[in-house]
């Protein structure tokens, strides 16, 4: 069993026949994932991939003719919040945007349109998630991968990176990974990610990596306590020597006011008993001194 990508994903790719969605989309199909059809208006009837996908110019026909059921949507700024909303009107459950530089105003028109229509969306200006052995849909690196039980969830794509490759350097495989993306308002949060790994059997202890700026991180930290009290959880907050009123890489990571610090999260976290590691390297010694052991 995966959350969100496995081997039952149908994945339709908005914007495949641009550079962006080619190139990732060629890497996504390399890894495996079972790509159905590509979506660009105006270029229905051509085909993507050396002849193996075809391309439709509405995702409504995407849909009726392939039973896509999940899409990425490599869209620039300006049209991501429309590729979202016609790919939940199409009847699509799961979608990622990896599209980064929507306005916060275009976001707020968007997630009412997703709630009615049941889906669930993942980003924007996120890196996607990966099932490693099953399938990958987004722009995580296939080659950091190693099939295991410990389900990743993060704000940074780059972090992402940087903390799976340790976890398989150390053998300790990942279930799923999931990047959330940074941005003030996102799809899912870190509960509903947790809320779906709590719910995988094959997922058995979980890596949160954070930043500064908002209260999804000490908001994780009471639900852990109130529902998975007992999963080994290991965390990792970027940010920690981020002045106030200052932006860091994200449009979401700074600190306002009282909230929003590194101090405050890493304090909610660790009331909590999760660990929280003083660096992205650290993760996987301090899993294996809470009792998660290499596969």
């Amino acid at each position: 069993m995966s959350i969100l990508v496995g081997r039952e994903t149908r994945l339709l790719v908005q914007g495949i026949t641009g550079r962006e969605g080619t190139f990732h989309a060629q890497q996504m199909q390399a890894y495996g994932t079972n790509i159905v059809a590509g979506m660009t208006p105006g270029k229905g009837g051509q085909t993507a991939l050396d002849g193996t996908v075809p391309v439709f110019d509405t995702c409504s026909a995407a849909v009726r003719e392939t039973g896509a059921n999940t899409t990425v949507i490599y869209v620039p700024a300006a049209g991501a919040p429309d590729a979202i909303m016609e790919a939940v009107g199409a009847g699509i459950t799961t979608v990622f945007c990896i599209t980064e530089h929507i306005p916060a105003l275009d976001m707020l028109k968007v997630m009412p349109v997703v709630q009615a229509a049941g889906a669930r969306l993942v980003g924007p200006n996120c890196p996607g998630a990966t099932s490693p052995g099953r399938a990958k849909v987004g722009i995580i690196p296939a080659t950091i991968h190693r099939e295991g039980r410990i389900g990743v969830v993060s704000r940074s794509g780059t972090l992402t990176y940087e903390v799976v490759q340790a976890l398989t350097d150390a053998g300790m495989g990942q279930s799923t990974c999931v990047g959330i993306g940074g941005d003030p308002i996102i799809g899912s949060t870190f509960i509903d990610i947790l809320e779906l790994f709590k719910a995988d059997p094959e997922t058995s202890a979980i890596v949160l990596i954070g930043e500064i700026g908002g209260d999804a991180e000490e908001l994780s930290a009471l639900w852990k306590t109130a529902n998975i009290p007992d999963t080994p959880m290991v965390a990792f907050i970027a940010g920690r020597t981020a002045p106030p009123g200052r932006r860091m890489g994200h449009a979401g990571a700074i600190i306002s006011g009282s909230g929003g610090s590194a101090a405050s999260k890493i304090a909610a976290l660790e009331a909590a008993g999760i660990h929280v590691a003083e660096s992205p390297t650290h993760i996987p010694r301090l899993l294996q001194e809470i009792g998660v052991r290499p596969n």
